[in-house]
């Protein structure tokens, strides 16, 4: 194989606007299921919602199999936690044999190394359906994201519930990248981020699927400023370069969060063909041409709400991607198991200049949230009917609500939680349904009196709300933890510990569990 940088300065020709096959030949065209960010896991001690991220994977693999897949193609986040609990690795075992062991042969062909990527010491491949003592229907392939990629520093290295997986015959774990924790540390020119491919041919069509599991963005952008992020292209063989469809999967943000937290959408080199973009979670399944380069971009979103915003209310789909010589299309499959969502706002000064509520009125206020969040009730369940037409009544899931309530001219504003104790039976989230919030103001920076701790500056925030305003599980919602971190961590006077390294050791001893993550 040849390398080739992966980098988006070359603007390359206008895509064809041709997503789409002409004539399927069954024999030559690969269909793959496409999902990612199941968060499998989830709330899961929750007694409404704690089973809905499995439910919508069992729903998932049902798909894949009443569609007679060749495989299903997952771009990270499989568990919400970075160590999923015994019960969510049970399931989750348990759902994959169901599904995906079987006696239905394998249509396609494996052209690369079946033993690349696979476990050290051990004799079995890493594809798990290359292994003779399993019986594999529909192998499945994922990368790992943000939220359980590896960590750890035990003799096997870092490990993450993929790997487990993987060995465990049930999965096919790639896109695993080893990186030197010290950016400064020097390069032998070997290192940085490899991406080697998985090669496939059914019939005369040829695919090479590259995978990159979550990196920190920061980390990524320095990787790529570096030209350390090289791609492996096939080489030799009866198949030429250009005859590969090549598939790139990856696990970051796509939308802007701060200083280098995101990856450009044309960074990519011009042999990709598709992009399938995990992380973000609003579904945006259907293929979007990039400006200026030849591949395009599919976005399909979470299988489940793991939040209340906006991105989390659109309608969640799946989809197959068909693949056929250099053609593709992607059929949209909407969810049937997801709860429903909705959220809505309201600003309180326009309500009253309308004459529905009283400012000065705290009751009236609390009545005109009330009659807000029973229209957002009915409208989901009218959502569920037309979704799940042949479902009874009883059957439907409770619903996720979310007001969003500009607050900045009223006078008095009842508990949010108290509020919330009215449509206990009626709603999933009864606790956070309201959401206060009041327009910045525009004041001068204070002066740090304290340096010690850090400032409570407006970029610890997401979104344009006061912090002042919002209930407690709104503001640790917000608030971004690696912000506040450096932020103390400046105000320090650091003599032996790193900056940057002692951020990210925190980081992951907070939100990974990892014990290894800080040592003398």
């Amino acid at each position: 194989m040849v390398t080739r940088l992966l980098q988006g300065n070359e603007a390359g020709d206008e895509p064809e606007p041709n997503p789409s096959i002409a004539q399927q030949n069954p024999d030559n065209c690969f269909r793959i299921l496409l999902a990612t960010d199941n968060h499998i896991g989830y709330a899961e001690k929750d007694p409404v919602r704690g089973q809905d991220a499995i439910n919508t994977f069992r729903e998932i693999l049902e798909i894949a199999r009443d569609a007679d897949v060749d495989f299903i193609l997952l771009a990270g986040d499989l568990f919400h936690e970075n160590r999923p609990s015994r019960a969510c690795m049970h399931q989750t075992i348990a759902l994959l044999r169901e599904y995906t062991l079987g006696d239905r042969p394998v249509s396609f062909e494996l052209m690369s190394d079946p033993y690349d990527g696979s476990a050290p010491g051990f004799s079995f491949p890493a594809v798990n359906y290359e292994d003779p003592n399993l019986n594999i229907a529909i192998p499945v392939f994922s990368i790992h994201g943000n939220h359980d990629d590896p960590q750890g520093t035990g003799p096997e290295g870092a490990l993450c519930a993929l790997d487990v997986l993987s060995v465990s015959g049930v999965l096919n774990y790639f896109g695993k990248v080893d990186l030197v924790a010290d950016e400064a540390q020097p390069d032998d020119g070997s290192k940085g981020i490899q991406i080697k491919p998985i090669l496939l041919r059914k019939g005369d069509t040829h695919l090479a699927m590259y995978g990159v599991g979550n990196v920190r963005d920061a980390r990524m952008h320095y990787e790529l400023r570096s030209n350390k992020v090289k791609m492996f292209m096939p080489e030799g063989g009866d198949v030429a370069e250009d005859d590969w469809f090549n598939v790139l999967l990856i696990h970051q943000n796509r939308l802007k969060h701060g200083p280098q937290q995101s990856v450009p959408e044309g960074l990519f080199d011009d042999s990709i063909r598709l992009v399938v973009w995990g992380h973000e979670h609003d579904c945006r399944i259907t293929p979007e041409a990039v400006e200026g380069k030849n591949y395009w971009i599919t976005q399909p979103g979470s299988s489940v709400a793991t939040s209340l915003a906006p991105g989390e209310a659109l309608p969640k789909h799946v989809g197959i991607l068909s693949v056929q010589g250099s053609q593709f299309q992607i059929a949209e499959i909407p969810l049937k198991t997801v709860r429903p969502f909705k959220m809505d706002e309201v600003f309180l000064s326009y309500a009253a200049e309308q004459g529905a509520l009283n400012l000065e009125d705290k009751d009236s206020v609390t009545n005109y949230l009330r009659i807000q969040v029973e229209g957002l009730i009915k409208e989901a369940m009218s959502e569920w009917k037309d979704r799940n037409p042949s479902a009874k009544k009883e059957d439907m899931m409770l619903p996720l609500i979310r007001l969003k309530v500009e607050t900045s001219d009223a006078k008095e504003m009842t508990n949010p939680v108290r509020f919330g104790q009215q449509f206990v039976g009626k709603v999933a989230n009864p606790r956070d349904i309201l959401q206060y919030y009041r327009k910045k103001k525009v004041a001068e920076r204070k002066v740090k009196n304290n340096p010690d701790l850090p400032d409570e500056e407006d970029e610890e925030w997401e979104g344009d709300d006061d912090p002042s305003a919002l209930t407690t599980s709104d503001r640790l919602a917000k608030l971004r933890m690696a912000t506040l971190v450096k932020q103390y961590l400046q105000a320090q006077n650091l003599e032996v510990l790193v900056e940057n390294g002692m951020e990210d050791a925190v980081m992951r001893f907070v939100e990974k569990d990892d014990k290894d993550a800080i040592k003398e």
